[in-house]
């Protein structure tokens, strides 16, 4: 590949940022796409929406860079939490070092490489891009004490600023966590393979063994049931049993309606849209506690519906003029079906629902982490503890599984991830075939009409394989959160991490070492045969290899970014429920976006390997890396303040990954140049490196030592400070509480049992009133208490 290529491809992605950003600036102006560009201040803060039509609307403009890179790191972590902070710092980190590795690699290094051996050099826009590489150096050259130094300046700066960054996280973890509000995940445990008894239920088992053991610290339990799609049918089959005999009832009790006597048919009007409200209530109350908003909502909406029509309707309901109350009849009815069903719920039944698992309540903060980190007994594979996620992270469809399928659905997971891994070999081969002119030509003869024309030539090898390369990626993501749900993890966060690893064990794969070691399939399975030719193969290929990775990071970086910022899909969805369905309503936080980590940040360190191995190889790739990074500072900050909603908090718990990625990107690096060193008989060089390779090994292992540790379990220190300040502010049955409603599977069945009580409440203290009055109330507002209770 030429300059010419690479300018054709880097023209071309330019083209679709301007455009998009433009685009984006234009959009967001909109009042209609409001929900897409600010769903979080949506929710958080009241937006106008009637704002009157300007010119200035159909103006790009930059004002949305200059807003995020005002924000501060304060309005940031009130934005999107720590998770939020530690991910910026990551794109902070990014910056930083490969502004020194630009700094040195293109003002030192470039010029070695360039002039590296005697030829005769043609106009820059035709030469090839090898020529910028280090292979263009020729062997035994004195000058390669430049690379040596150079890596000697890239692994030292950033092994300083991985420090730093280790140093300031793990501090803002400590501070999330001592000043945070109440969070019952500190008090909580989860306990999974409860041992099956046949003379109690798990229940019990769980109270009898908590309160043997942990007598002292032991506060309740909540119980994991079982809410499979046979359940709510069931459950819907009995409500619908009883709104039928209720109706059958109600049709031999008709109420005389005013003067003529006539019999008003006020149930019988309502019926089909209370049936239906309450079997959509019946079938989704068992749903996860995320559902409870968007439940509620709809019921809520239903009702209003009925309300209007109701409304409108209030004519005379015979000929002596009387008006018919919907509501009243459906109010006395509503108070017995409540009851029934509130009385049906409190059954045993609901033990043969109960799954081995649960949430258990203590104390303090350090008898929960005791718990947690204690086995609990001698078979290892029961009562397993582990510190619960928060209530909101919670994955409930995976605490049924049987913790005993556990091990087998991981090994599953991992097997079909590596087999999804090796089906992905063949597009990526197709990508590299079309990088290779000759070889192009040869296999495909038809085509050698075609590439010689010079902008085709360019646009198949310099922008064409990226862009099928980033098509064929956008299915990984998707497959990899399947696997890591198919698991069994608990919670959303960790569900996610788990997505991320894969994703990013995947890029690496197929995108680096797949692209390098480009060739047959039979090829890249062998090329690894011998664990000593490893240096060299990649050695031989990263430096060849070069140009397709930054052509990559113009398709894969720059356009991404400019794809994220505008939300297509969330505006296309957007432009359909408005223009299509008609419907202006804005929608509720349930359709929010989190931030995309197991995504991103694999994006974020495979760029970040991709500059480390390639800058002393080919340090062209630096600039256009730098631009990337500085614009996802500006794009992240940006989606983070505006758009994502964050649902849960971590508290960084994924820098790990990142530290432990970039130590082995470094490693790689030095590992690469050690081979070219020897490749071109430098031996200073190549005796120089080993040492620094055993140095930034060291440099993990403190890390490892002295940070990880913060990250994987809670200090006792700072929890018993917690647990004693509460204990002098008395602050104890404030928490306890808190802990009785935090973790609730069925949110909607705790709002059915609290709704009939206030019905039956409500029916008591009406039938003690005047009937004068009240006809009076309730020609006013008849559905008075049916609205109130889901508003």
């Amino acid at each position: 590949m030429d300059i010419g290529a690479l300018l054709t491809s880097a023209g071309i992605n330019i083209a679709i940022c301007v455009v998009l950003l433009s685009l984006y600036s234009i959009l967001r102006k909109q009042p209609s796409n409001v929900s897409v560009y600010f769903m979080r201040r949506l929710i958080s803060e009241p937006i106008k929406h009637s704002d009157p039509f300007h010119f200035e609307r159909l103006v790009p403009s930059a004002s949305w860079i200059v807003r995020a890179w005002q924000a501060t790191n304060e309005e940031i972590l009130a934005a999107g939490g720590v998770d939020a902070l530690v991910f910026l710092r990551i794109v902070v980190f990014s910056i930083r070092v490969f502004i020194i590795a630009a700094a040195i690699c293109v003002f030192l290094l470039l010029p070695v490489n360039y002039y590296g051996q005697e030829m005769q050099h043609k106009q820059i826009h035709s030469e090839s891009l090898e020529v910028f590489t280090i292979g263009n150096v020729k062997e035994g050259s004195k000058w390669f004490w430049t690379h040596c130094l150079a890596l000697y300046v890239i692994s030292c700066s950033a092994c300083v600023l991985l420090h730093f960054e280790y140093k300031n996280i793990t501090k803002m973890r400590l501070a999330h966590i001592t000043g945070s509000p109440v969070n019952p995940s500190h008090f909580t445990v989860l306990v999974r393979s409860i041992p099956c008894s046949q003379n109690h239920s798990y229940s019990k088992s769980v109270e009898d063994f908590f309160s043997t053991y942990y007598p002292a610290s032991y506060v309740s339990h909540q119980m994991v049931y079982r809410a499979g799609r046979v359940d709510k049918l069931m459950d819907a089959e009995k409500m619908y049993r009883m709104l039928k005999t209720i109706e059958s009832q109600t049709k031999k009790s008709y109420m005389p309606c005013c003067l003529c006597g006539k019999s008003t048919h006020s149930f019988e009007a309502l019926n089909n849209d209370a049936e239906s409200v309450e079997i959509k209530t019946s079938s989704d109350e068992l749903q996860p506690s995320q559902r409870e908003k968007k439940d509620v909502e709809k019921i809520y909406r239903k009702l209003k519906t009925i309300e209007t029509q109701k409304k409108m309707s209030s004519t005379p309901g015979c000929l002596c003029g009387g008006i018919m109350h919907y509501f009243k009849m459906l109010k006395k009815e509503a108070e017995s079906v409540e009851c029934k069903t509130s009385s049906d719920r409190s059954q045993p039944s609901q033990t043969d629902k109960e799954r081995p698992a649960a949430f258990v309540f203590f104390r303090t903060r350090y008898a929960a982490i005791v718990a947690a980190q204690v086995l609990q007994s001698s078979n290892p594979m029961l009562w397993v503890t582990q510190l619960a996620p928060e209530p909101n992270d919670v994955y409930w469809s995976n605490l049924s599984i049987p913790y005993k399928q556990i091990w087998l659905r991981k090994i599953a997971t991992l097997l079909g991830a590596i087999v999804f891994m090796f089906v992905f070999l063949a597009p990526v081969t197709f990508v590299q075939g079309l990088t290779q002119l000759d070889q192009l030509r040869q296999t495909f003869p038809f085509l050698k009409g075609i590439l010689k024309q010079k902008f085709m030539n360019q646009l198949v090898t310099g922008y064409l394989p990226s862009v099928i390369l980033m098509l064929f990626m956008y299915a990984v993501p998707p497959t990899m959160m399947l696997f890591s749900t198919i698991e069994g993890n608990v919670s959303h966060s960790e569900r996610k991490k788990s997505a991320g690893i894969k994703v990013l064990y995947f890029t690496i794969w197929n995108v680096f070492f797949v692209n390098v070691l480009s060739g047959s399939i039979i090829r890249q399975l062998s090329v690894f045969s011998s664990f000593r030719d490893i240096p060299t193969q990649l050695a031989k290929a990263v430096p060849t290899q070069a140009t397709f990775f930054m052509t990559y990071v113009l398709t894969s970086g720059w356009a991404s970014l400019s794809f994220e910022v505008i939300q297509l899909f969330p505006l296309l969805c957007n432009g359909f429920r408005r223009f299509i369905l008609r419907r202006q309503e804005e929608p509720c936080s349930n359709h929010a976006l989190t931030f995309p980590h197991h995504t991103e940040i694999p994006r974020l360190l495979l760029f970040g390997l991709l500059g480390f191995t390639c800058s002393i190889m080919a340090p062209l790739i630096l600039p256009f890396l730098l631009v990337y990074f500085f614009l996802a500072f500006l794009v992240y900050r940006n989606q983070i303040l505006n758009v994502y909603v964050p649902k849960y908090e971590s508290g960084g718990q994924f820098w790990p990954v990142v530290h432990n990625t970039t130590i082995f990107s470094l490693v790689l690096t030095q590992v690469i140049a050690l081979g070219v060193f020897g490749i071109k008989r430098s031996p200073v060089a190549s005796g120089f490196t080993i040492p620094l390779i055993f140095l930034t090994l060291l440099f993990n292992e403190y890390c490892r030592q002295r940070f990880s540790p913060v990250f994987k379990r809670s200090p006792a220190q700072v929890l018993i400070e917690m647990d004693k300040q509460d204990e002098n502010w008395g602050r104890a049955e404030e928490i306890y509480k808190l802990l009785r409603t935090a973790y609730c599977q069925f949110p909607l069945l705790s709002l059915d049992l609290s709704t009939s009580q206030e019905l039956s409440m409500a029916g008591n203290s009406g039938q003690n009133k005047d009937e004068g009055s009240s006809k009076d109330q309730e020609s006013h507002n008849p559905d008075l208490n049916e609205i109130k209770l889901l508003s």
